[in-house]
């Protein structure tokens, strides 16, 4: 089924939304494999996904197996390879800070010992996926209960910002080091929303690992829905319609409409420039009811489906679809162009917030952040699937990194996604809107790339020999990008912290899972 050349003797290249054969992935040991994962990241590739699991079949004695996903961005290929893990794994934090949390997450799922990580702690404080050799350092009993990092001095103090946090938000936990205003070192410390979602979906039915996909993280519905779908699919070896396929770009590009929009609001509300939060406050709810004129469900649950969609559209839909997208694309510019011409506003955005374009490539950091740094990564341009196969959306980049360069590059987006929508309303093939699945494939590798609002969607699924999924592993953007929300703020003033994470916007259940 896989007759791509890999670049890399120890590891199998396999195409985005494609599943192989499990028993294709190439074993090596533990050296070659991260001889490998080194050399591919030296090379450019970027770590998507790292996890841990039994081997598929084997008895329950053997060691786990450690799965490694590699993106090439340029070739628009995926890789995969494994490696069994007996007793340690050498960390490779120290040179790829990238993989630093997946580390980390192995060590807490599994018990993994993680030998020479710098910074070996809980990610989500959770109880173990798999069994594993004993660790002290993984999974305390209470959330939030770990060592923090201090900076020594006379003058140099600590502020502990939540996990309750003022007005209707998630929580999480942050910890300064500040020597006045100035901020030395930020440690962010979340798992407060962890609902053992990657347990739920082993073995789960179709019907119930299907409601899971859609709550991995609400206000991401389509685009995690999608990144589900598309592995069904490859496992089925099920090949969508056009018109469902047009229909499932329509709901995730509205999807980022409406996400974008309200981001360019509340940083606007966030420095006090009250037109711009008022007016992008209303207009993110007129693009989440266009999407309910989809569906029914301002969020998009039960849009979309295995094989295709649940819903379509009629001709006189689609005229009031076009009709209530023209009118607020233009309300939305005039809105967002009085933030880019007020000058005490732009003062606030300029230079807040920087994000080294260096460290955000060392960090794996994806989406509009990546972009605001100058780095195009875009799944639906690199690793297209789906509608984005034959219509092309350029990636939308700006150089600074700061909090101008991320409201930015929302606004490009802006633009081009409502190009995208009316073109596809414009021109909707004809056809069904859904198509027939078979049974999952027994012994199978499934990988996926969704272009989410907020950045690069990954899902990893394996089948076991009675074509169950035998375990199923999630990637949310939200996971590559806290990190680098401590960098942007380190040498800033703390007064500026709510302006910055705000504009990076991050997801605390999409991370927690």
């Amino acid at each position: 089924m896989n007759r791509i050349v890999s670049a890399f003797p120890a590891f199998t290249a396999i195409g985005v939304g494609r599943s192989i054969p499990f028993a294709s992935v190439v074993r090596s040991d533990i050296a070659a494999f991260q001889r490998t994962l080194a050399d591919a990241m030296t090379r450019g590739c970027r770590l998507v996904s790292l996890f841990a699991m039994p081997e598929p079949n084997a008895p329950a004695e053997m060691p786990l197996t450690a799965v490694a996903i590699l993106a090439d961005d340029f070739g628009s290929l995926l890789y995969a390879g494994r490696t069994s893990i007996a007793d340690s794994y050498p960390s490779m934090a120290a040179d790829f800070p990238q993989v630093q949390l997946f580390e980390r997450e192995l060590a807490e799922q599994c018990g993994i010992i993680v030998t020479g990580h710098p910074w070996l702690k809980p990610v989500r404080f959770a109880p173990r996926l798999y069994s594993g050799p004993d660790h002290p350092s993984t999974a305390p009993s209470v959330c939030g209960d770990m060592e923090f990092y201090q900076v020594k001095g006379a003058e140099v103090h600590e502020v502990a910002v939540g996990p309750v946090h003022a007005g209707v938000i998630e929580p999480g936990h942050f910890r300064f080091q500040c020597h006045g205003e100035n901020i030395f070192h930020l440690e962010i410390s979340l798992g407060y929303q962890h609902r053992g979602v990657e347990r739920a979906m082993i073995g789960a039915s179709p019907a119930r690992a299907f409601s899971f996909a859609q709550t991995l993280c609400g206000d991401t519905t389509i685009g995690h829905t999608t990144a589900y779908c598309q592995i069904i699919e490859a496992l089925s070896d099920c090949r969508k319609s056009a018109r469902a396929q047009s229909l499932r770009g329509i709901a995730l590009e509205l999807e980022r409409l409406a996400n974008h929009v309200g981001d360019l609001g509340a940083i606007s509300g966030d420095v006090g420039f009250l037109p711009t939060a008022s007016f992008c406050g209303r207009l993110r709810g007129e693009f989440l009811n266009m999407t309910a004129m989809l569906c029914g469900n301002r969020f998009g649950r039960d849009m979309l489906r295995p094989g295709g969609v649940q819903f379509d559209l009629d001709r006189q839909l689609t005229d009031q679809l076009q009709h209530r997208l023209e009118k607020s694309a233009a309300e939305a510019r005039q809105a967002i162009e009085l933030m880019w011409n007020s000058p005490s506003t732009m003062a606030r955005l300029d230079d807040t917030g920087r994000l080294d374009p260096l460290d955000a490539a060392q960090l794996g950091v994806v989406g509009p952040m990546a972009r605001a740094c100058n780095l195009p990564r875009d799944a639906r341009h690199d690793h297209p699937t789906g509608i984005f196969r034959f219509v092309h959306i350029p990636p939308a980049t700006w150089a600074t990194g700061d909090v101008f360069a991320r409201a930015f590059v929302r606004w490009l987006e802006i633009r081009r996604s409502t190009e995208f929508i009316a073109g596809q309303l414009a021109g909707l093939p004809e056809g069904d809107t859904c198509s027939a699945l078979s049974a999952l494939a027994p012994d199978h590798l499934a990988v996926t790339l969704v272009e989410g609002w907020r950045g690069e969607i990954c899902h990893v699924a394996c089948t076991d020999s009675a074509g169950r999924l035998f375990r199923y592993k999630v990637v949310d953007p939200s996971f590559h990008n806290w990190p680098a929300v401590g960098m942007a703020l380190r040498g800033q003033e703390i007064s500026d912290f709510p302006l910055c994470n705000k504009s990076f916007n991050l997801s605390y259940c999409g991370h927690d899972l």
